[in-house]
């Protein structure tokens, strides 16, 4: 358990304001088998019942009566068993007990108490469950298809989790800036370790040993590729190769579970070649575009497309585009060279709340999402808030299956040059990411210790 009991506490009240009647119904993790049932994935609770609920244990369920104004943590005691194998665990009245829950009662309980709400004529609220056992127990509960669940959730109280979890308490930050320092230990020593002859697999083992040894899990599967074009680039056992830059995206969990996102792209040799540097130069611009405007009010739609104007004259500078930067970016066309959105809120999840529904998260009625290739991708559109924590991650890919549908349609050709993008199509990739927070008046970056992004500092640092 993260904070004391209070925090909990107040934060079931502020939900229940928010709901305002019915039965809220918080579903805890259970444990994954992996290849057979004693042998389980590494057990991560929910994120929504530990913010709500704050405990770390499998097979809970919390329970807020709004109307009856009680609440009930429900989950089943150890049996003798059970200690041998794995220890002791308080029993479920202590565990409520230590976030304020005066209630408690064993899982079999649950189907009554629905069943009783739902016959009264209650809303029973719950969540959009993302695992496959959370919708066939909630199916049970509520007499609708496992693939209904989803669709059935509550709006309300997806709004509700969605206001209180976007805006970071400084205890939250501050369990984030833990996690910023494990990333920072990861993403240095995967730069000491970058050299020819090294596979892009050990770099991955060596930054999951050093989340292991401080206690911690990775927040997502490491991106560790010199295919930097391929988004999710799973590590090989590929030996790096001279000439070549390797993109890192990875990220730490505390125990806690509070997340670090960072991205840093290097060369292979520890030099970057000068079509590198320019290339490296204009992400490094964007970059640091988005720390000096993030602020309170500000669109997060409006800094992306900032962010693509910027990218746009700089890259009609090496000749790679042409035409009225506005025009392009309004059409689309800067999205040859970037594909993806320029950020996502994070917290307890890497891509925050995104189980609930991204179009919850990241946008509202003022904005709304787009429907244009690449900015499709942006994960959050609406005004900032003091509290949000964003990624800030902006990128430059050739992928030359894009550079061959295009160039084969003449696809934007008033703002593309082709004949100078094709001299670019084995390029690969550059992405460069920071978490920055939200303050009264602007952002600062997140973490204690700056990971090198700066093209002379990663040099440096590399050597």
């Amino acid at each position: 358990m993260l904070f004391d009991r209070n925090t909990y506490i107040e934060r079931r009240r502020i939900l229940s304001e928010k709901v305002g009647s019915g039965i809220i119904v918080l579903f805890g993790n259970n444990n994954a088998p992996a290849n057979y049932p004693a042998n389980s994935y590494t057990f991560r609770q929910d994120s929504s019942f530990l913010y709500y609920f704050g405990q770390n244990q499998e097979s809970l369920v919390g329970i807020i009566d709004i109307d009856g104004n009680r609440e009930w943590l429900l989950g089943d005691d150890v049996d003798i068993e059970d200690i041998i194998w794995t220890g002791f665990v308080p029993s479920i009245k202590d565990l409520a007990a230590e976030v304020g829950v005066e209630n408690s009662a064993p899982l079999s309980e649950l189907d009554a108490m629905i069943d009783k709400a739902r016959k009264s004529g209650r809303t029973v609220h719950f969540l959009p469950p993302y695992r496959h056992d959370t919708m066939i127990r909630i199916s049970q509960l509520m007499g609708i298809s496992p693939m209904e669940t989803r669709a059935a959730a509550s709006l309300s109280l997806i709004k509700a989790v969605v206001d209180m979890r976007s805006i970071k308490s400084d205890a939250e930050i501050a369990e984030i800036e833990r996690a910023m320092h494990i990333g920072y230990l990861m993403h240095t020593g995967a730069m000491k370790a970058c050299r020819p002859g090294v596979t892009e697999k050990s770099i991955e083992g060596l930054m999951e040993g050093i989340v292991m040894s401080n206690g911690a899990m990775v927040s997502f599967r490491s991106i560790v590729s010199m295919h930097g074009e391929i988004f999710h680039g799973n590590p090989s056992l590929k030996p790096l190769e001279p000439g070549r830059l390797l993109l890192v995206d990875a990220g730490a969990e505390t125990v806690n579970n509070y997340c670090s996102d960072n991205t840093r792209t290097m060369p292979v040799t520890g030099k970057f070649t000068s079509r590198q540097r320019d290339i490296y130069s204009i992400v490094c611009a964007c970059h640091d575009l988005t720390i000096e405007k993030a602020r309170p009010g500000l669109k997060w739609m409006d800094m992306h497309l900032d962010v693509c104007r910027l990218m746009t004259d700089r890259l009609k500078d090496l000749g790679l585009m042409k035409g009225n930067t506005d025009d392009a970016v309004e059409a689309g066309a800067h999205a040859m060279f970037l594909q993806h959105g320029l950020g996502h809120m994070m917290g307890m999840d890497v891509h925050d709340m995104e189980g609930l529904g991204q179009i919850y998260v990241g946008f509202d009625d003022e904005v709304r999402p787009s429907t244009q290739f690449g900015t499709n991708c942006l994960r959050c559109g609406r005004r900032l808030q003091p509290g949000f924590v964003m990624t800030d991650e902006p990128g430059i890919y050739f992928i030359p299956a894009l550079i061959d549908q295009w160039k084969a349609e003449n696809k934007y050709s008033e703002f593309l040059n082709y004949d100078r993008i094709e001299q670019y199509r084995d390029f690969g990739g550059i992405r460069i990411e920071d978490d920055i927070l939200i303050t009264q008046d602007g952002c600062r970056v997140l973490g204690k210790e700056m990971i090198p992004y700066l093209p002379d500092d990663v040099e440096a640092f590399m050597s």
